[in-house]
């Protein structure tokens, strides 16, 4: 515990202007009765878009098979009310 606040008030003491560090990213989200600030270090979106990136992925390729059966189902549908017909 007592290192963690150690780190914690070595990072708020740090040299903004650290050279060989690259800008960490921030967003601010405010509204009338609270403002966030959050900022997310070079390091952390690296390893952030290498856990998430297999997810989008995976979604990307589910979506595009589900499309396909469907397309593939609907084809058929009219071929066999076609056939039922005749």
């Amino acid at each position: 515990m007592t290192q963690r606040k150690n780190t914690y008030r070595a990072a708020l003491h740090r040299d903004p202007a650290e050279p060989g560090s690259s800008p960490a990213r921030s967003t601010t989200l405010s509204t009338r009765f609270v403002r966030i600030t959050i900022e997310l270090e070079p390091d952390a979106a690296r390893s952030l878009d290498r856990w998430t990136a297999p997810a989008i992925s995976l979604l990307s390729h589910t979506r595009t098979t589900a499309l396909e059966l469907l397309s593939a189902l609907t084809r058929a549908a009219p071929a066999a009310t076609a056939d039922q017909q005749s």
